[in-house]
């Protein structure tokens, strides 16, 4: 069992469809067909969303991925129409709002990776693969690859575990041309992303974009882009193979439930408990800092 500790209530507003409730965003429509996406404090972990939210968070995601969009812009078009605030919505939306392009979404995780963590380091110690691609021998947690790797997984519903797949079947499910292009796409979009947080001072371990195609067929990148939540980032005078790295995300909060101190068994049926206020302000601080160093603005 998991999935929402407490599922909120999504506000009504005047002119907007509510669509979906998921672990970070509402999703609404407005009336010309267009997508409004708000980006919630929420925070997610061990596939629970806690019932404690981190504040500023859904802003940082927001304005982060706007920033990302416009250095990716020259590789491929994204889903943005505008950031005004639709008519009679409440003023805590304003920077955590995006009306976006109704895209026809591709039912794929798109993860690249450059080195290996993760499920990609369970699966490379059982096989020496990661989604059935051979690796040396050799490497440790925390090793950068020879070259980056598309390893896509399935799109999970709230409360369930996304799955890495192989890239063939990936191509059995949504065709071999769109396969290709996933792939030639999200290794393009990662390696321009971390040559730019690599003159940072930070190091882009592995990400995952999600595409759609939109109404003339063209494929588009969507949703949130190169955020904590959606990316491993490392402090690149701190990255030492063989270990677990220090990282820009929510590392605060997995450390605490997992802690004696939290009480709280993940591998038992219970919700998580509330995070401390000291978790909350850790974690506030670190995305921040992320989006402070990847953009060289000072938060607002």
């Amino acid at each position: 069992m998991s999935g929402f500790v407490e599922k909120p209530e999504p506000l009504q507003v005047p002119g907007l469809v509510h669509l979906h409730t998921g672990k970070v965003r509402e999703l609404y429509q407005n009336e010309a067909g267009d997508l409004v996406m708000v980006a919630s404090d929420r925070m997610s972990a061990y596939d629970w969303v806690l019932p404690t939210e981190i504040p500023d968070k859904g802003r940082v995601l927001t304005q982060l991925s706007l920033w990302w969009f416009d250095q990716l812009a020259d590789i491929i078009p994204n889903h943005v129409i505008s950031t005004e605030l639709p008519e009679g919505a409440p003023a805590d939306w304003a920077g955590r709002t995006l009306v976006c392009k109704s895209l026809r979404m591709i039912p794929v995780e798109c993860v690249a990776r450059g080195y290996l963590t993760g499920s990609g380091l369970v699966e490379y110690q059982e096989s020496r693969t990661v989604c059935g691609l051979a690796l040396p021998e050799g490497l440790s947690d925390g090793s950068e690859l020879p070259a980056p790797i598309f390893t896509p997984a399935t799109k999970a519903a709230v409360g369930e575990h996304d799955e890495n797949v192989s890239y063939e079947e990936v191509a059995r499910q949504v065709g071999a041309e769109t396969a290709a292009q996933l792939r030639q796409s999200t290794l393009a979009v990662y390696s321009r992303a971390r040559d730019v947080a690599r003159d940072r001072g930070i190091i882009l371990a592995d990400t995952k974009f999600e595409f759609g195609y939109d109404d003339k067929g063209g494929l588009v990148l969507a949703d949130e882009v190169l955020t904590p939540d959606s990316s491993r980032f490392w402090p690149a005078a701190e990255w030492q193979p063989g270990r677990a790295q220090p990282s820009y995300d929510k590392q605060f909060v997995r450390d605490w439930l997992t802690s004696p101190e939290s009480g709280w068994d993940r591998h038992s049926e219970q919700p998580p408990p509330p995070l401390p206020q000291e978790v909350v302000d850790a974690t506030r601080a670190k995305y921040i800092e992320a989006y402070e160093l990847l953009t060289g603005t000072a938060w607002a």
